[in-house]
């Protein structure tokens, strides 16, 4: 089976591991070889504890044993925390051009997570939350090869105007947004699906009502059921 070490070293930055057939990061337990590795991007000023607690919760909903990894930005950010990219005037030319300019070691450590644990592109999940669900979809939608799909909390779409001429592949999408999100503004759920439905990525979204920036158990609860249709690609 994938050994936890092995597969940690060669991840070009930290990231917290879970995997299903042990309920920790440790090895052991079934020896059946994983079907899915899930990748879990926190959001800004957050770091790679924020977001591992899911895995336990969504990995049950997955068909055969899961990998999951959720790494630690590779900027230092506010007090402590990390960053995919600097947020300083909350524009929209400040998002779009940080996340085209962390869009290349995302994709690296894609790459050499699905190299050390055995994966290909399409037994790939990639989850995000706020700036992680901007980097989930500015990476996921521009991979070499189709993931299984990609979930998004609380995010929108950086780059919407470019990603016509950008886009390589079109993965199944799950966008969750609350209503009431002070942070990321409820409309960004409806622009990104038009947007994506626009170029013909199939696209699903959910609407938290009364839900702030975050995530509920009816999110997670949606995520499960997208995650549980999924096929390998």
């Amino acid at each position: 089976m994938t050994d936890p070490q092995s597969l940690l070293a060669a991840l070009p930055y930290q990231a917290r591991l879970y995997d299903s057939r042990t309920g920790s990061g440790e090895a052991g337990g079934d020896p059946d070889a994983p079907k899915r590795l899930v990748v879990v991007l926190h959001g800004f000023g957050a770091d790679m504890d924020d977001l591992i607690g899911l895995a336990p919760v969504l990995a049950p909903h997955l068909p055969g044993p899961s990998l999951w990894l959720s790494p630690n930005a590779p900027q230092a950010g506010l007090m402590g925390g990390r960053q995919w990219f600097p947020l300083m005037t909350l524009s929209q030319e400040e998002r779009d051009e940080g996340a085209q300019q962390a869009r290349p070691s995302l994709i690296d450590f894609l790459e050499r997570a699905l190299q050390a644990s055995g994966l290909a592109w399409g037994d790939l999940i990639l989850m995000g939350f706020s700036q992680g669900c901007m980097m989930a979809l500015e990476a996921g939608l521009r991979l070499p090869h189709a993931p299984a799909g990609v979930v998004g909390f609380s995010g929108s779409l950086a780059g919407p105007q470019r990603l016509a001429a950008e886009i390589k592949v079109k993965p199944p999408v799950l966008l969750v947004h609350g209503t009431v999100d002070p942070i990321v503004p409820f409309k960004a759920l409806d622009s990104a699906k038009q947007h994506l439905e626009q170029l013909e990525v199939p696209v699903q979204t959910h609407a938290c009502h009364g839900l702030a920036h975050g995530i509920d158990q009816e999110g997670l609860g949606r995520a499960a059921l997208f995650m549980q249709a999924l096929e390998s690609r």
